[in-house]
């Protein structure tokens, strides 16, 4: 799955980058909670695994898509995806 389909399933109509829309992400995100508050979308979904992940949608933000995974342990991880291709910082324990 891409993110353009992710985004038409929650029918998110907001303009993110061309190339953003052809990213591949897991299909669990397809089962999580959506929630809008502002000009930030948020999908949440928690694994079997007890794995938190959420997804973070801010159009027109200097990092228009991040994700976040909060481990078990209580460690997250995840991306930053700018706006242009190659623009991602990586997030180890905040």
């Amino acid at each position: 799955m891409i993110l353009k389909d992710l985004l038409d399933y929650f029918n998110i109509e907001d303009n993110l980058p061309d190339y953003l829309l052809e990213q591949p992400f897991n299909e669990v995100f397809l089962d999580g909670d959506f929630e809008k508050t502002d000009d930030t979308y948020k999908i949440e979904v928690t694994t079997r695994q007890d794995v938190t992940h959420q997804m973070f949608i801010r159009p027109g933000d200097e990092f228009p898509l991040i994700i976040m995974s909060v481990l078990p342990n209580g460690n997250l991880n995840g991306m930053k995806f700018g706006q242009n291709k190659g623009d991602v910082t990586y997030i180890n324990e905040l």
